[in-house]
């Protein structure tokens, strides 16, 4: 099976929308990531023997229940309030009830061995900030504002990372160009149904749209621009390598391009 880069997947029957998969072409991410659309009264399971999992809120109302707890998240969409998302080890049973139509939500999976105590991340856990390395800087068309869910800094015993970006219209993301050494997968949401963006994975580029992906093999350059007058939203989800986990610090800049940093527009 031939291994792809980039996907618009559409939503089945069942409210499913497969990203990436162990089997599919895009096993090269080494995560299980799917996104669901859920009814008012909707309760869906979830529980992976050999899996750690992060269930992330997208839009709509739910509850989230998990070893004996139970809490109530909201979130309007994702370009006006912050992540709700719940994040177990293996073998940890969670389901959530939607409260209203179209409630989505996105779960990254991938294997772990490791246990750890489960933890719901709220919006202030993870609030949204702009991205220093970049804003105002490049002719001041850079600028994106990111939160940090987990990374291996929050959760050590966590095989995954996971956040979320977005776009000021027309401004890039992941600049300077940039690559490192673990897989990343980008899932892309816009404000309005016709917004669109240009996703670059080495030298191939192409058009982000609404509830598309972009995943990335480990060592690709991949910024990321979105159109003038729509603001583009990025969850971003990347799979440690064993030895070589992903860290904040591990931006390796494109030397091409580094000049940038220094020159005056």
């Amino acid at each position: 099976m031939e291994e792809k880069v980039f996907g618009y997947p559409e939503y089945n029957e069942s409210g499913e929308k497969i990203l990436t998969t162990y089997e599919n072409e895009y096993r090269a991410m080494l995560m299980d990531i799917r996104v669901y659309r859920m009814k008012a009264g909707e309760t869906r399971s979830f529980v992976k023997a050999a899996e750690e999992m992060a269930v992330l809120l997208l839009k709509g109302s739910l509850v989230y229940r998990w070893e004996g707890h139970e809490a109530r998240a909201g979130r309007k969409n994702v370009f006006t309030e912050g992540p709700w998302c719940l994040h177990v080890s293996r073998g940890t049973e969670v389901s959530v009830q939607s409260d209203m139509d179209d409630t989505e939500i996105l779960v990254q999976c991938t294997k772990n061995e490791n246990t750890f105590a489960a933890k719901l991340y709220e919006p202030k856990d993870a609030p949204w900030a702009y991205a220093g390395s970049s804003k105002g800087k490049f002719g001041n068309v850079a600028n994106r504002r990111v939160n940090t869910i987990f990374d291996h800094d929050i959760q050590p015993a966590s095989n995954m990372v996971l956040g979320e970006v977005l776009n000021d219209a027309g401004n890039w993301s992941g600049y300077l160009p940039h690559r490192h050494p673990q897989p990343e997968t980008y899932y892309f949401l816009f404000d309005r149904p016709e917004g669109f963006g240009a996703s670059f994975v080495g030298d191939r580029v192409f058009k982000s749209t609404d509830g598309s992906f972009s995943a990335i093999p480990g060592g690709e350059l991949h910024p990321q621009a979105v159109a003038p007058g729509y603001q583009m939203y990025t969850c971003w989800m990347i799979r440690h390598l064993e030895g070589n986990p992903w860290l904040q610090t591990d931006r390796c800049e494109d030397e091409r391009y580094t000049w940038l940093h220094d020159a005056e527009f």
